[in-house]
Formats: C-alpha cells, sequence, structure tokens
C-alpha cells in the first residue's frame, strides 16, 4: 500500500510540473502573439518612419553641404593655381617686382656695408642633426663681424646639452661669432625659445634675423640673397625660401609628404605672395625684419603655431612678406609615422587656436583693406585649414560609404568623380614627376584627414592636447648607419605601440560598407571603398615610413 500511495504522489507532482510547463509555454506563446509582434512591429515603422522622415532629410541636407563645400574647395584650389601660373607665364618673380640689388663693396665702410644679422637655431634634444644645422650656419658667406649665430637649446638631456655646447665652442674657436644660450625650462617651447633669445643685448643692434630649424640646412649664399630684398623694401618684413627635402625617396610616406609640401610652396605661398603679399610664415628658412617682430608683439606662445601667429598679427599691421621660391634649404621630411602624425597634429590644431584667438582682431583690424580680412579669415584659414580636411575625411570617407544604405541618395556625377579628381590633378602640380603615385597620395591624404579633423576640433574646442607640443624626431642618417635587427620583445611592443585604433575602426567600416555594396548595392563604389579600407588598416597596423630601432 506504501509502494502504491508514493507511486501516485510521484504520478501527482508530475502532472502539476507538466500543467505548469504548459502554462508557462502558452503564456509564452500568448506573449509572442499578443504582445512581442506588435511592439516589434510598432518598432520596425517607427525605424522606417525616422530614416524615411528624420535620417533621409538629413543625409540630403549634408549631401548639399559636402557638394558645396566641394565647390569652394575646388574653387580655392583653382584660384590659387591661376595666381601662380600667372607669375609664371607673365614672370612676376620677386626679382622683378622688388628691388633686391645686390650689396655693393664700399672700400671705405668695409664690412660695415653690411647689416647686422642675428642668425637663430632653436633647438630640442637634435641628437641626430645639430652638427649639419650648426656647420651650416657658420659656413654661411657673410662678414664674420656683421654675423652673430645664436643657438638656443632646450635640451632635457644632459648627454645632447654637452654634445651642443662642445660644437659651438669647436665653431668659436675656429673664428666665428657663436653664442650658446640654454634656458632652465621649456615654458613657451620653441616660441618661449625664440623670445628669450630676442632679449639678450647683443641682439639689440642686430636689423635682421634669419631663423632656421635644427634639420635645415641653408645654402652659404642664403643671406646675399634675402637680405637685399629687406634692404631696399622697407614694407617689407619677411623674406621666406622654400624647403627642399633631403630624405624625399626615402620611403612611400616622404614620397607623398613631398608632393604635398611642394604643392604648398609652389602653389599656396607663391599665389599668396604674389595677390596679397601675405602667407603664413614656415618657422624657418626665412628671414625677418627685427622692427616688424617687434611692431607685431613679439613671439606669442599662446598657440603651437607661433610663426603663423607672429605672421597674421605683422600683416595687421601693414607689413608685407615675398616669398622667393628659387632659394632653396635643405630640409628633413618625417621619415616615421609617429612623428608625422604628432607633426600633422600640430599644424593642424594650433591654426584652429589662432584661428579663434585672432577673428576679432582680424576683423576689427584698421591698417588692412577688407580684401585682404577677406583672404585671411576665409582663404587662409577657413578654406584651407578647415573645410578642405572635413570634405577629404567626411564626404569621401563617411557620407559616400553611407549612402549606399539610401537607395534614394543620388550623389551626382561631377561630385563624385569630375571635381574630385581635377582637386587632386592641382594638387600634383608641384611634383609632376611623382604623378604616377597620385591615387595613393589620394588614399594616404584621406586617411590623413582623419587625423587632421580630430585636431582641428580639439584646436576649435581647445580641449587637453590643444597645446601639445612634441618635437618632431629628426633621423638624419640614423635609418642609414643603424641595423633593423631587434629582440621579438622589442618588436612586439613596437608592433602595439604603432596601431592606432581610429584608423583600424574606420578601415571596418569601410570594408562592411564595400562588402554591401558589393553584395546589395548597384553604384560599384564597392572598388574604392575597398581600396581606402586597404590604406586605413596600413596605416591604422603602422605599415608606412620608416622603422627605426631602439637605442639600447
Amino acid at each position: 500500500m506504501e509502494g502504491v500511495i508514493t507511486f501516485s504522489l510521484y504520478e501527482h507532482i508530475r502532472m502539476l510540473i507538466d500543467r505548469l510547463l504548459y502554462h508557462i509555454w502558452m503564456t509564452l506563446l500568448w506573449m509572442r502573439v499578443v504582445v512581442i509582434l506588435p511592439i516589434a512591429r510598432k518598432i520596425i515603422v517607427v525605424l522606417m518612419w525616422t530614416r524615411r522622415v528624420m535620417i533621409l532629410p538629413l543625409m540630403k541636407a549634408m549631401l548639399v553641404i559636402c557638394l558645396i563645400l566641394l565647390v569652394l574647395v575646388m574653387m580655392q584650389k583653382t584660384s590659387m593655381g591661376f595666381a601662380s601660373l600667372y607669375s609664371k607665364v607673365f614672370r612676376q618673380r620677386p626679382e622683378r617686382i622688388y628691388k633686391c640689388n645686390s650689396i655693393e663693396e664700399d672700400e671705405e665702410l668695409g664690412s660695415l656695408a653690411y647689416p647686422l644679422v642675428l642668425v637663430q637655431i632653436p633647438m630640442y634634444n637634435e641628437k641626430e642633426v645639430y652638427q649639419l644645422s650648426i656647420r651650416a650656419a657658420c659656413n654661411i658667406t657673410w662678414p664674420v663681424d656683421r654675423v652673430i649665430i645664436q643657438v638656443l637649446d632646450d635640451s632635457t638631456d644632459p648627454m645632447i646639452k654637452e654634445f651642443i655646447y662642445e660644437e659651438c665652442n669647436r665653431w668659436l674657436k675656429k673664428g666665428k661669432n657663436i653664442k650658446y644660450e640654454r634656458r632652465d625650462n621649456r615654458k613657451g617651447y620653441k616660441a618661449g625659445a625664440l623670445k628669450m633669445g630676442m632679449k639678450h643685448d647683443y641682439v639689440q643692434i642686430c636689423e635682421y634675423v634669419a631663423m632656421f630649424d635644427a634639420d635645415f640646412q641653408p645654402e652659404p649664399d642664403f643671406l646675399l640673397r634675402t637680405i637685399p630684398f629687406l634692404i631696399h623694401n622697407p614694407n617689407l618684413a619677411l623674406v621666406q625660401a622654400r624647403w627642399k627635402f633631403v630624405n624625399a625617396d626615402e620611403c612611400m610616406m616622404t614620397r607623398m609628404q613631398e608632393m604635398s609640401m611642394d604643392y604648398h610652396f609652389k602653389v599656396e605661398q607663391e599665389s599668396g605672395s604674389t595677390t596679397c603679399g601675405f602667407f603664413g610664415y614656415n618657422g624657418t628658412a626665412g628671414v625677418w625684419r627685427i622692427h616688424a617682430i617687434n611692431d607685431a608683439g613679439g613671439w606669442e606662445d599662446r598657440t603651437t603655431v607661433e610663426d603663423m601667429d607672429l605672421a597674421v598679427r605683422a600683416t595687421l599691421r601693414g607689413w608685407k612678406f615675398v616669398y622667393v621660391g628659387s632659394i632653396k634649404v635643405k630640409s628633413e621630411l618625417p621619415s616615421t609615422f609617429k612623428a608625422y602624425r604628432y607633426q600633422q597634429h600640430r599644424w593642424s590644431c594650433g591654426p584652429a587656436v589662432l584661428f579663434k584667438k585672432l577673428f576679432w582682431e582680424i576683423l576689427l583690424a584698421k591698417q588692412v583693406s577688407f580684401l585682404k580680412k577677406f583672404y585671411i579669415i576665409y582663404s587662409f584659414f577657413i578654406a584651407r585649414r578647415i573645410v578642405t580636411h572635413f570634405v577629404t575625411f567626411f564626404f569621401f570617407c563617411v557620407f559616400i560609404p553611407l549612402s549606399i544604405f539610401f537607395p534614394e541618395i543620388k550623389i551626382p556625377r561631377w561630385g563624385i568623380i569630375y571635381l574630385p579628381t581635377a582637386i587632386t590633378l592641382l594638387n600634383a602640380v608641384g611634383t609632376p614627376s611623382s604623378i604616377h603615385l597620385l591615387v595613393f597620395w589620394a588614399l594616404f591624404e584621406n586617411v590623413m584627414a582623419l587625423h587632421r579633423c580630430k585636431a582641428v576640433l580639439i584646436g576649435l574646442f581647445e580641449a587637453g592636447r590643444s597645446t601639445e607640443w612634441i618635437v618632431t624626431k629628426k633621423l638624419g642618417d640614423i635609418s642609414k648607419t643603424k641595423t633593423n635587427t631587434s629582440s621579438s620583445k622589442q618588436s612586439r611592443e613596437k608592433f602595439c605601440e604603432r596601431c592606432y585604433p581610429l584608423e583600424l575602426l574606420m578601415g571596418v567600416f569601410l570594408l562592411l560598407c564595400g562588402c554591401y555594396d558589393y553584395k546589395f548595392g548597384n553604384n560599384h563604389f564597392f572598388g574604392l571603398f575597398f581600396m581606402q579600407c586597404i590604406a586605413f588598416f596600413v596605416i591604422g597596423f603602422g605599415y608606412t615610413g620608416i622603422r627605426v630601432p631602439r637605442d639600447n
């Protein structure tokens, strides 16, 4: 009897469990039919409504904005190209526009016929190149008693300090008038060093100052060719020379940098000099009238582009500049991608900060014409240093990939083929010998536009890195004299250090867009997406530029 009762109890419990499971299943089925499916249907309806009413109009509005900005960039490039072409065709060279007769020898005056010139060389831990710049400056052809070479050393490495000091002493013993100036701190970075350098008593009797970064090597006749412009034209404040790159053929990255820099000097700087006598000072390979520097308020360290800051303020005081492209100064391009990123961050963030600080000062300036104000605000700052970066990145790397998910978005052929091709070709006029690299250059510039846009936003909002100054590392002959052998541990560390998550994320995004367009789209953009995706991955993993082994 006891066994029967136990069995019946077991059957009763099992029936209860089965009934409970049945009710749970029916409840879930009811929720699926009555609750979940209607909610899902409502979510889908909301998403479709959002896409039709909000996202699609937003995409169409962004397309219009992008096309307008693209046209503005094209107009900017065309106008500068025509100005540069005009100066070449009609031989409007600085030597023909400005008086620049050579300094005449005078037996009675002797060396006093030459003005007293200060040559400044700011340095910061420049172990690989300090000898090059000091030697080049000391070999400049100019009366020894009429030139002062000033080495401004902000180095923090005691060994490098000692090396630079000994190098200066070596040239001092050879009879050169060289001064070694050292600071105990890096306040104001390069601007702070230059400001301190101008305060020494021996500078007060100098009329002009020539500036060279540590990797720049001027030719012996540099002062003989630049100073006459300032002597014979009292309204000129600056003579800017062109940069010539000694390592342009070192790797693919330096070749593409050369294309961008040649366009900057041969078109942007030359057009600004020809049309309105204003352009951005490049911070080196130039000669200033010291009176113009003082008249503009001296060096300011409020941004990382102290050279551009001084140039704008001097222009607002009525001074003019001249760019002389026939005078070339040897220099070095960043050979590693890390150094290039730091340089581009400084060159993109600094102008954005400066634009905010100087906007009203430019607008209210009384000593310059409205045309020059418009040129500085629109052409110099907005078009070249803000709009171009955002169009390059947002339109080509974000908007066009997103447009494949919206068949209603029709990008005109002129906006996606003709204008971009024309802009790319215009950028290649500075370096015709590298025109075969044009496609690689365009892909590389699109990737760098991401970094530049981020830097511009940091500058406009004056975020934490807006005043960050990391000196661009110069390698000199390090890549030729050191082997590429390193331990596996070092290789792993360097691999992790050279990965850039934002570029890799953009690469994944473009890869997904390319796959979707290949499978479902009808625009045939997937080829462009895949090429740009590869460029983002190559740069994101750091496989560009040269690899320099670490010092032991």
